[in-house]
């Protein structure tokens, strides 16, 4: 695929951002904030508690919004609990958010519990865009396209992979196998397994529209397409240092 340098030197509106992970400190999240900003990245998900801290911090960049997470990591939560977490992080100022399925649900082949789990947070979200996460890590291919025909019937706006916590990353051909599943009738997220500029056009290539990639790979990503585009190096441009030790 020809890359053009219009799409290099902006991919921070393919990519949110994240902080999302057990282990994170607030110097992960301060690094999102800082990323996201530099690189005007199209979106920001820390973890509910540093929801409103992020939100705040990002009060000068409203072209950057703030995803609200929705029963990480696992979507077993009851359907009462996700509509509580989607409603307070509207409140905070979300403006997205990212919700696990009842993966537990979908494996059991409980297709209406994870539709009505999914299209009660949707009527919540009362039309902020919902992202539905398969965690396609513990699914295998028909699971896959039933938990994204799922998605999309319950009403939500993207079919996202992973929360990025699983031990198996997304690939091209899942990226393939969701959008054959849904055809047009919904957007694509891929989170797990982008550590490279060349992964992420290749899944761009294959039909994804949105990227969630965490605070270390997204400065790599970064550094490399600015490379390309001619731009020289990410730290001859924006002043980071030491970026492959962060």
């Amino acid at each position: 695929m020809k890359i053009e340098n219009e799409t290099l030197t902006n991919i921070g509106r393919m990519i949110d951002v994240s902080a999302v992970r057990t282990d994170v400190t607030m110097e992960d999240i301060d690094k999102m904030i800082e990323i996201v900003k530099k690189y005007n990245c199209i979106c920001a998900s820390p973890m509910p508690w540093a929801t409103s801290y992020t939100i705040e911090r990002l009060s000068d960049t409203p072209e950057t919004l703030v995803t609200g997470v929705v029963a990480f990591p696992a979507g077993a939560e009851t359907t009462f609990i996700k509509v509580a977490t989607a409603k307070e992080m509207i409140s905070l100022g979300c403006k997205e958010l990212d919700m696990v399925i009842n993966v537990s649900a979908l494996k059991s082949g409980l297709y209406g519990l994870v539709e009505s789990d999914i299209r009660a947070v949707v009527d919540a979200a009362n039309g902020i865009p919902v992202k539905t996460i398969l965690e396609i890590c513990y699914l295998n291919d028909d699971e896959i396209r039933r938990g994204a025909e799922i998605g999309i019937k319950a009403g939500a706006t993207y079919i996202k992979t992973g929360t990025g916590w699983g031990p198996k990353p997304t690939t091209v051909d899942t990226v393939r196998l969701i959008r054959s599943a849904i055809g047009n009738a919904g957007l694509i997220k891929v989170a797990g397994g982008i550590h490279d500029l060349d992964t992420l056009l290749a899944m761009a290539d294959a039909g994804c529209d949105r990227f969630g990639i965490g605070v270390r790979s997204a400065l790599k990503i970064f550094r490399v397409a600015y490379e390309r585009a001619g731009m020289g190096t990410l730290n001859s441009i924006e002043g980071e240092s030491d970026i492959d030790n962060y």
